[in-house]
């Protein structure tokens, strides 16, 4: 097999998930978000682990990802979060997935749907409370409301929204959107309707703003062993919230190759990388076809025996090159950390993105399928 892979640390999910649990306390349940392929760890060991461990909700994206996680053994409570389309209303039902709704042909659509497989389908209403993005108008609301009500196949158990700024310390919008929520509640309790979960915060809402932890919580970055950078609405980094959380994923690869070459030589595509000195150079079979970020070339550094290891070279399809002239006994076949940690050295997803221009969520995310992910218990 090419020994390029990651690593899944089971045992650092589910502290992760044990962590978030205990600091919202047994009144709010926790929806472990697993969409976008668990963040890019694997949604099916991840999913089974997460309810071994007693996850009561799962979050994914879609009803495809839902029905992957059924046909794997999962028993537990999933919401789609961000709904089903059109025709996937029958196995949304027949799965006992429980989908986002705030349009309403998606109403009509699930009514018929459970009304033909003689069953009561709970589902959560989305609300748009600032963000423009999915859920119903606020002024929408009571007419959304009233055809819930006139659909008596359907339960509403659910209404929820999403911040848009949750991981901005004193942004205004969170508290524009926490009093417009705040409103919708009043709405929804004022035509009779008893919902048993309200649900706001993801991770960096969780954290920044307590304030916004309702029934339930959807942490998704979190339960893979990072939170959201925090800021000032002013710019400024905002202080580190102490949280005892343990990175899951660590992607490794090994060295195939080393060659010598003098000083003055150009190194990969284009040269955009000159020698100065004699140089050691290790080649690496991962690229970006691996989802490694093609703007880590020149910039990024990976761990090769305890040690840091600049990349060299612009980053290419498959194959990435690494300096290890300071790491003299480093050999082929030996293990290199692209993203985790060694015994004194570490390389996470947020030093991808600082150097990646981007956001440690699409670090994850955009390790490629073929890299394998092997699940190990740590």
């Amino acid at each position: 097999m090419r020994p390029t892979w990651a690593e899944i640390n089971l045992s650092a999910l589910r502290h992760n998930f044990r962590v978030m649990s205990d600091l919202v306390g047994p009144q709010t349940t926790v929806c472990a978000v697993i969409k976008a392929d668990a963040y890019g760890h694997g949604i099916e060991p991840v999913a089974l682990a997460l309810q071994k461990e007693g996850a009561q909700w799962l979050g994914v994206t879609s009803t495809d990802e839902g029905a992957q996680i059924r046909d794997a053994g999962v028993q537990t409570r999933i919401l789609l979060m961000t709904g089903c389309w059109h025709g996937e209303e029958d196995e949304v039902v027949a799965r006992h997935l429980t989908p986002a709704v705030w349009d309403g042909w998606q109403i009509d659509s699930l009514q018929q749907a459970a009304a033909k497989q003689n069953t009561k389908l709970p589902i959560h209403l989305k609300v748009d409370t600032g963000m423009t993005r999915f859920g119903v108008n606020i002024k929408d609301l009571e007419r959304r409301l009233e055809q819930i009500r006139q659909s008596p196949n359907l339960e509403l158990e659910g209404v929820f929204t999403h911040l848009a700024s949750a991981e901005v310390i004193d942004a205004e919008d969170v508290e524009q959107q926490r009093a417009n929520f705040a409103g919708v509640r009043e709405t929804v309790k004022r035509l009779g309707f008893t919902p048993r979960y309200f649900h706001m915060a993801n991770t960096a809402a969780t954290l920044c703003h307590p304030e916004t932890r309702d029934s339930m919580v959807r942490p998704g970055l979190a339960m893979y062993g990072y939170i959201q950078r925090f800021s000032w609405s002013s710019g400024g980094r905002g202080p580190f919230f102490e949280i005892d959380l343990k990175r899951v994923l660590s992607w490794k690869t090994k060295i195939i190759s080393i060659r010598e070459v003098g000083a003055g030589r150009y190194v990969g595509y284009n040269g955009t990388f000159l020698t100065t000195r004699r140089t050691r150079i290790a080649g690496l079979p991962i690229g970006y076809a691996d989802g490694l970020n093609r703007k880590l070339s020149n910039r990024g550094r990976f761990i090769v025996r305890d040690k840091f290891a600049p990349v060299i070279g612009r980053i290419s399809m498959d194959i990435s090159l690494i300096d290890v002239t300071e790491i003299p006994d480093a050999a082929v076949g030996d293990e290199v950390l692209v993203i985790g940690t060694s015994a004194n050295r570490t390389v996470s997803a947020w030093d991808h993105a600082h150097l990646s221009d981007t956001i440690a969520y699409e670090i994850l995310c955009a390790i490629s399928e073929r890299v394998p992910r092997r699940a190990v218990e740590q």
